[in-house]
């Protein structure tokens, strides 16, 4: 007994009709006809009376139809789970994120992976944008969030995920107003260095190159956080993030002097030759569809 005999059995039953059984089932009628004829054939026993106006189930046929259509749901069912399974992804998946890069687009990613993809276990590292994108490169990460104030690399895959700009700021009253567009005076202030190891830091080196200054005094700390901090405590001019040069200037912290001109993006980035796995593809689709600039 073939699963298409049973399908067309069904549907001549529910439609009454050859010629409606066919357009439903997509079959020529001779077709569905043969089908009911196989199936008579194999049960040793009629089905259907053929009656002038359809067709019409005999005892025997009603005691069967309950049967086929249970198995018809059972081939259903069992499609529809073997299709679930197939699509269920699973796993470990090893995640980094870059300081500075936002907890806000990896909270979004791993609330909408958690109930798309329960299955995915997800391990999180921490640290500066370069040693994240260093271990995405070197297939320690499976793949990252980091800050890229460049262009990023032509080997990695990335989704932009947001942009935020980046501002000189300096402590309230230390720096007058006849000095904040004299980048030679400004040379003569500490200046508080983010190591080369952040964006921060990268934007202040193009910076300098850019103005060609080299400030008499250089603190080197390896944490945006940090000079928030230190800048506020009137202890020198450094680079803020955007979000936290406008809070910092809106609670009267710090003095906004320049805007550094090199807009930063934070980028979801895994290495191109895995491009055909399927949980990094699918967290590239939800980047791209929920989450991305």
């Amino acid at each position: 007994m073939e699963i298409h005999q049973l399908k067309t059995f069904v549907t001549v039953a529910r439609e009454g009709t050859i010629t409606r059984a066919s357009e439903k089932l997509h079959l020529s009628q001779p077709a569905v006809s043969a089908h009911i004829k196989a199936m008579e054939e194999s049960l040793g026993f009629t089905l259907f009376e053929r009656m002038p106006k359809g067709m019409i189930l005999t005892t025997k046929g009603q005691q069967l139809l309950g049967s086929a259509e249970k198995i018809l749901d059972a081939r259903l069912n069992f499609l529809q789970q073997a299709e679930t399974l197939k699509s269920n992804l699973a796993g470990r998946l090893r995640l980094g994120i870059g300081s500075g890069s936002g907890m806000e687009p990896l909270g979004r990613l791993l609330t909408v992976l958690a109930k798309q993809c329960p299955d995915v276990e997800v391990a999180l590292k921490h640290g500066s944008s370069t040693e994240i994108l260093d271990a995405i490169q070197s297939g320690d990460l499976d793949g990252g969030f980091y800050n890229e104030s460049g262009t990023a690399n032509e080997a990695l895959q990335t989704v932009t995920v947001s942009v935020f700009r980046i501002f000189l700021a300096a402590p309230i009253g230390l720096v007058s107003k006849e000095d904040q567009n004299n980048w030679h005076a400004l040379a003569e202030f500490p200046w508080i260095h983010p190591t080369s190891s952040t964006c921060c830091g990268r934007v202040m080196d193009k910076l300098l190159k850019k103005k060609e200054i080299e400030p008499s005094r250089m603190i080197s700390i390896d944490s945006e956080k940090v000079t928030r901090t230190l800048i506020t405590g009137g202890v020198g001019i450094g680079l803020l993030h955007e979000q936290s040069a406008l809070e910092a200037e809106s609670r009267n912290e710090v003095e906004l002097l320049y805007e550094a001109g090199h807009s930063v993006r934070v980028l979801f980035a895994y290495q191109k030759k895995r491009d055909q796995d399927p949980v990094l593809r699918k967290i590239q689709s939800i980047l791209e569809t929920e989450i991305s600039v």
